[in-house]
């Protein structure tokens, strides 16, 4: 090999092409590891250490796709979150963002065969809002931390309302008793009471001295 053949434009390319992303049919989840065409990817599904992965993927593959699928969600998400938290943006430039990883979760390694399929799963589960239109699908994220705090403060305050309700209410029927015992007349027997409980007036004769009437 000459000294300068690290320069050379095949050297150049060939270091771009291991740098940037390669086609998700030539990628290997289960190994990790990007091939740049078909024939080397046939020649790394014939490698031992290929054959170790896939008897270990044989053992359990729905545990396994599961797995990926959940990671595959879950970081596609963080991505929403962190890059597009209340933006309506299609699903396509986000999910070309989260691939710009070439050590990302490939699709291909989850139980989701498209985008779309995708997409739908997010509308059903209620982390995204998604819609359809002609130019594709649009995709919002769904802020649960923030929706949560809000559902919270909101029954607080209507907690707090009810309360204030019930302490006025209770006001307005003391009012209302207290009026209604004014208004009540008395009995008969409540008037000779009030009579009889009474003290007699005092009368003075004309001698001057005090005495009981």
């Amino acid at each position: 090999m000459g000294k300068n053949e690290f320069l050379t434009p095949k050297a150049i390319a060939n270091r771009i092409k291991a740098k940037g992303l390669q086609k998700l049919r030539w990628y290997c989840q289960m190994c990790q590891k990007q091939c740049r065409d078909e024939n080397g990817f046939k020649c790394h599904c014939m490698s031992e250490s290929h054959q170790r992965q896939m008897q270990i993927f044989g053992q359990n593959p729905d545990r396994i796709v599961e797995g990926y699928s959940e990671e595959f969600e879950e970081l596609f998400l963080e991505h929403m979150k962190r890059s597009h938290r209340s933006s309506r943006i299609q699903a396509t430039v986000v999910y070309n963002e989260y691939i710009a990883d070439r050590h990302h979760v490939h699709m291909n390694s989850t139980r989701w065969a498209t985008l779309t399929e995708f997409v739908k799963h997010l509308g059903r589960t209620g982390k995204c809002k998604v819609e359809e239109t002609p130019k594709g699908w649009f995709i919002t994220y769904i802020d649960r931390d923030s929706e949560t705090l809000f559902k919270e403060k909101q029954k607080n305050k209507r907690l707090r309302a009810d309360i204030v309700e019930e302490e006025k209410q209770e006001r307005e029927i003391r009012r209302q008793i207290e009026k209604a015992e004014q208004l009540m007349p008395l009995t008969k027997g409540e008037e000779a009471e009030k009579e009889k409980g009474e003290p007699l007036p005092l009368s003075k004769p004309d001698n001057g001295k005090i005495a009981f009437a």
